[in-house]
């Protein structure tokens, strides 16, 4: 197989987009319906063999479903515009199949915990994470916006806001956690929790919720005022 980067590099009966213009996307392996979507790989990696790669690290389309676009992102030969289009179609398919909009709504701070938890297990620095969400407080994305040193943690408003703009949401929840293993909100992230909602409805956006984590618990910021 050839080591361009490119599909075009391959030979024409072994191109994805040709196979499909003239047999249908039936005929196309999960492999290749995922290098049509991310279109090249990288230096000495093809597109198939990157969505190989990609299906193999993930468990398959299913898995490469519950993955996020943060982690995507990350993936050597990926990058923001091949793993947004790539979480986009799968987001669709899934759709599709349901018939519904699956993704998760938020209505109270457990929502907001079980949504973020993951992206703290066992971490020993501290980390903020936006939840963005649109109408009726529905999920849109969830994104890593910042990591600290063992005790600091910062809350880039700007930086926070433009994200959720960005993003066509209306509303958010954030969260970060205590690596010294106390989900007890400080004076601290009380006054910067009030600070963010002044901001935030000032742009027409609204904080649904603030939570702090250490471990396996959490605390609202927002309840505990």
């Amino acid at each position: 197989m050839a080591s361009t980067s490119s599909l075009h590099g391959l030979p024409a009966d072994q191109r994805p987009r040709e196979r499909m213009r003239d047999h249908g996307a039936v005929a196309l392996t999960d492999t290749e319906l995922v290098a049509l979507l991310i279109g090249t790989g990288h230096a000495g990696v093809n597109a198939i063999d990157l969505a190989g790669k990609l299906l193999q690290k993930h468990g398959g389309v299913a898995g490469l479903q519950r993955t996020d676009v943060t982690t995507l992102i990350r993936e050597p030969g990926l990058g923001d515009a091949k793993a947004t289009r790539l979480v986009a179609a799968l987001a669709l398919a899934t759709r599709a199949m349901n018939g519904e909009d699956v993704r998760p709504l938020i209505t109270c701070s457990s929502d907001v915990g079980r949504i973020v938890e993951s992206r703290f297990a066992d971490l020993r620095r501290e980390r903020t994470v936006l939840v963005v969400c649109g109408t009726r407080n529905r999920v849109i994305d969830v994104v890593v916006l910042s990591d600290g040193a063992a005790h600091t943690t910062t809350f880039p408003v700007r930086e926070l806001l433009a994200e959720v703009l960005r993003r066509d949401g209306v509303a958010f929840a954030l969260a970060h956690n205590h690596p010294g293993g106390d989900p007890t909100p400080t004076e601290v992230d009380r006054r910067t929790t009030t600070a963010l909602r002044g901001a935030a409805a000032g742009v027409g956006l609204r904080l649904l919720d603030h939570i702090v984590l250490a471990g396996s618990e959490w605390r609202s910021v927002t309840a505990s005022r």
